[in-house]
């Protein structure tokens, strides 16, 4: 086991943020930008974990940190980037990218485009009819437990998993087409398993139940909560030949934005306007099933959080819950302290140890800066 030391030097800025985000995408345009509130100040913060104490300075470093936001009540509070990253760069998030996909499907949800989350994939999807999707409902892909036979493997190159983020890397296309060749594995909603092609799935059926791209709907949400700078949608091959957003890994944003999608998830409104119905949050951050509850995942997984609709809650009742992302990219939201914490990161993947050891420090950290960042001293 990788044991944590004093030295942890960003790994590979350049595949994080723009302009080095080097794959297909369009741009979600920012029409209304309306900067935060601030009131910034210093926190004082001790972390514990990793065997060890530490300061918020420390943490940062330990964790390959390359921006972090706090916004509280919404105020940014505090603000810092690492060397080479400033405000206005968008930061790839990687899956914390399907926590926006959750508010997307929310909204459709609203509108009536998704009025039964019961509804089995192929009634959307006629593709998917005779695959491992075929008796799979909606509410399985929010999820993840619609049981395919599919291993998020991103450490083995000849996986399944490697296979798919390699085409979407080289911009070959045809991911959906790899999704319907996943077969069928246990009996869906019996298990849970971490499915990024179920997040792929979500997104082909919120799109042909919408008439509308993942990069299209989040046009409206963008313009809705006064994003400061346009997004970046990635896609699995050019705009033009049809390439397909990768709803589940490619969104990426500045910080500030990103916390933009945390806060809606506190109570679903954005300056008093509606942006998602108050019972899609309160479902999304909640485990509907005993096997979702934090700590009965998958240890493999996380021993600190649980699974609602794309949100990883770290409490049963859903009052505190985590975007997650490969590689350190989160969006914490303390719904009842009213607060968000962004952190990104560019930590070392080869190390699967390594990789395990950040991201629980991580659950346990951005607790505790949410705690600092609303006590009054």
């Amino acid at each position: 086991m990788c044991a944590m030391s004093n030295k942890h030097p960003i790994d590979d800025l350049a595949s994080f943020r723009e302009p080095q985000l080097r794959f297909h995408h369009v741009e979600v345009p920012a029409p209304h930008p309306r900067p935060w509130p601030r009131a910034t100040r210093a926190l004082e913060v001790r972390i514990t974990g990793a065997g060890r104490e530490m300061g918020l300075e420390a943490f940062l470093d330990v964790t390959s940190s390359t921006s972090l936001v706090v916004v509280v009540d919404g105020v940014l509070v505090h603000e810092w980037y690492a060397e080479g990253v400033v405000a206005e760069d968008r930061l790839l998030g990687n899956s914390a990218t399907k926590s926006a996909l959750a508010l997307l499907t929310g909204i459709a949800v609203a509108r009536g485009h998704l009025p039964d989350l019961e509804a089995v994939v192929p009634d959307f999807v006629p593709e998917l009819g005779g695959s491992g999707y075929e008796g799979v409902t909606v509410r399985q892909l929010l999820t993840m437990t619609t049981g395919v036979a599919w291993v998020e493997d991103y450490h083995d190159p000849d996986s399944a998993a490697s296979r798919m983020l390699g085409r979407w890397h080289s911009g070959v296309g045809g991911i959906r087409d790899l999704i319907a060749d996943i077969p069928a594995g246990d009996v869906p909603g019996t298990r849970y398993a971490y499915c990024s092609p179920d997040s792929m799935v979500l997104d082909w059926v919120r799109e042909r139940a919408t008439g509308q791209t993942f990069p299209e709907a989040l046009a409206d949400v963008w313009r809705t909560i006064g994003a400061e700078r346009p997004a970046v949608a990635g896609l699995d091959g050019p705009a033009e030949d049809g390439g397909v957003a990768m709803a589940a890994a490619a969104l990426a944003a500045t910080p500030r934005d990103w916390a933009r999608i945390g806060w809606v998830q506190v109570d679903g409104t954005w300056d008093g306007v509606p942006v998602v119905e108050p019972e899609w949050v309160e479902a999304s951050s909640r485990p509907e099933r005993p096997f979702l509850l934090p700590g009965r995942l998958p240890s493999t997984i996380t021993t600190h959080a649980g699974f609602g609709y794309h949100w990883w809650p770290t409490v049963a009742d859903g009052s505190r819950v985590m975007a997650d992302g490969m590689r350190g990219q989160f969006v914490y939201v303390d719904r009842t302290r009213r607060t968000v914490v962004v952190k990104t990161s560019a930590w070392p993947y080869d190390d699967p140890w390594w990789d395990r050891q950040c991201r629980d420090l991580c659950y346990l950290a951005l607790p505790a800066i949410a705690e600092a960042a609303t006590t009054r001293s």
